[in-house]
């Protein structure tokens, strides 16, 4: 029989947790991207429309940053009018959370460009 220590099991435990949290963080950041899909294309690098930008691999404090701008207004120049109304409900609120932003960017960073 063999004998693990606490130690061990505590660490395998963590190092679990944190596999599954990958796991579930990808998922659920392919769920997200399907918001994003029918104008920034399936990979990220086929847009429906020349004027829309290729998004795979961007830096993810990049893509971000540039979620939030749209969100908030602070961003407003090309195409944003167009992914304010993807980004932000009718009434002004946020689709959103911090969280799914934070997720749906490192998605689109680990896209292949």
């Amino acid at each position: 029989m063999i004998k693990l220590s606490t130690r061990t099991i505590v660490l395998s435990a963590v190092l679990a947790a944190f596999a599954f949290g990958s796991v579930a963080s990808a998922a659920s950041g392919k769920r997200l991207y399907m918001t994003c899909a029918a104008c920034h294309g399936k990979d990220g690098k086929t847009p429906l429309m020349p004027a829309y930008p290729k998004i795979a691999g961007q830096n993810k404090a990049y893509i971000l940053q540039q979620m939030k701008d749209i969100m908030s207004g602070a961003r407003a120049n090309g195409q944003s009018v167009a992914m304010k109304g993807v980004m932000v409900t009718p009434e002004g609120k946020p689709r959103f959370s911090d969280e799914e932003l934070e997720t749906l960017a490192d998605y689109v960073s680990k896209l292949a460009p």
